[in-house]
């Protein structure tokens, strides 16, 4: 069914600037009749024509395409026209101007695909893998929001929720049927089904962590003592002289920021200032500061002088949840040789950033780290919105095992995986707030 707006809308839908082609696109009730205005013909569905623009006293704006897409059969599910005019900023604004004195308004940002939403055209998550898409700064980040939008995600979602449903129904009928001599609850088929869709909610938690990280990038955030090699890994990691370099001790003062890509997969590289005790203020100051980013990172590179005692101490003072990779630099000092390992203490990896020995293992492992892939044909673009979404809909599941388990509440256990299904249904928008919508879809571009 058809969401019918009282409103035509209309926008440019390319970018701002001078380019062979602008695109303005109209989408609501009045899109046909502005058309047979404008190019003063009728349109045959889905045919491109070429005409010219005609303004108010008949006189000609421009000569392009004019492309009609009747309802129920377009992007936003209404009638959408769409004008391509040669690309000038001039030009267009004056043909945008012409559609909006017949009766359109201006778009707001996202008011299309809002409305692609409303007419069920498309799910919330693939709304927003749209914007993703157009944001996408990396090949491996548009193929993931590809995804997306074909469905991959939704669907897994979708399968959830039907799970759940098919959950819901059979506690609540054991419920129902107290009296009878089945117990349903303690034949062990719940509790099974409980366990296994755990772990299809935890499978899916890593594939959305991973395409957060494919959206946002990574935060890297390189800490050790002070003459380390940690402004020297950040120039070895961006390709460049981002950072100063010197003998002396504690010339890394503030935080330096690099946004670098590592075959396509987006990292924010992030210097901070030697860790140590120190009496001087503006050295205090950047000692703070590092340990404020610290607390911020997806994974944290502890440079350490291979000749140096182990750093402990150091670490110990870092949240338990961070990924904390100890990196020995200067072996070819030493004589020791490039290698990755897995200790007690997580992963080590020895390497020279003078000499660039072992730099490729720290690449190879960030790239695993991020989900890299040489294809992206199971991975999709995720946001927080959702991680938080999977990780209640998680717990509501583990509260009614354990209400299962332990309490023998039925009842309880119905009302957990409520819970949980409106948390999953929160990420297509199949269970939302009115705020929600409004937040996501100011985030777009007008036109889009």
């Amino acid at each position: 069914m058809v969401v019918e707006f009282s409103e035509t809308i209309a926008a440019i839908a390319t970018a701002a600037g001078n380019g062979g082609v602008g695109i303005i696109r109209i989408s609501g009730l009045l899109a046909e009749d502005i058309a047979e205005h404008i190019c003063a013909k009728p349109l045959q569905a889905r045919t491109a024509h070429f005409v010219s623009f005609k303004d108010h006293d008949d006189s000609v704006i421009d000569t392009g395409i004019a492309l009609f897409f009747p309802s129920p059969f377009s992007y936003t599910g209404e009638d959408i026209l769409e004008l391509q005019a040669h690309g000038g900023g001039v030009v267009l604004n004056m043909l945008l101007k012409r559609v909006l004195s017949l009766g359109a308004r201006l778009a707001r940002p996202g008011e299309f695909t809002e409305r692609a939403y409303l007419n069920d055209k498309l799910d919330l998550a693939q709304a927003e893998a749209v914007a993703d898409l157009i944001h996408a700064t990396t090949e491996q980040s548009a193929r993931s929001a590809q995804n997306s939008m074909q469905g991959l995600f939704s669907k897994q979602i979708n399968e959830l929720v039907e799970e759940l449903t098919e959950l819901r129904i059979y506690v609540e009928a054991a419920i129902d049927f107290v009296d009878e001599d089945i117990d349903f609850l303690s034949d062990g088929i719940v509790e099974n089904r409980m366990v296994k869709l755990l772990d299809k909610v935890s499978k899916i938690q890593q594939t959305a962590r991973q395409g957060r990280l494919l959206r946002d990038g990574m935060n890297i955030v390189i800490a050790g003592k002070p003459n380390a090699g940690k402004s020297s890994l950040l120039n070895c990691l961006a390709g460049h002289e981002a950072a100063i370099v010197t003998d002396i001790a504690g010339t890394t003062r503030d935080i330096l920021r690099e946004r670098i890509q590592l075959d396509g997969m987006p990292l924010h590289i992030i210097d901070t200032a030697g860790l140590r005790d120190s009496e001087n203020v503006v050295e205090q100051e950047g000692i703070r500061r590092a340990h404020a980013e610290i607390n911020k990172a997806d994974k944290i590179l502890f440079l350490i002088d291979v000749n140096e005692p182990e750093p402990n101490a150091e670490i110990a003072r870092f949240p338990g949840h961070l990924d904390v990779i100890r990196i020995y630099n200067k072996i070819d000092l030493h004589g020791i040789p490039a290698a990755i390992k897995q200790t007690g203490q997580g992963t080590e990896i020895y390497l020279s950033v003078k000499t660039g020995a072992g730099v490729h293992l720290l690449k190879e492992h960030l790239k695993e780290s991020i989900g890299y892939q040489e294809t992206a044909q199971n991975v999709f673009t995720a946001r927080i919105r959702h991680l938080e979404a999977l990780q209640r809909a998680h717990e509501f599941i583990h509260s009614a095992l354990a209400n299962l388990q332990v309490n023998r509440a039925g009842e309880l256990a119905a009302e957990d995986l409520r819970q949980a299904q409106n948390s999953l249904s929160e990420i297509t928008g199949q269970f939302s707030s009115d705020d929600l919508l409004g937040k996501i879809f100011s985030s777009f571009c007008i036109g889009k």
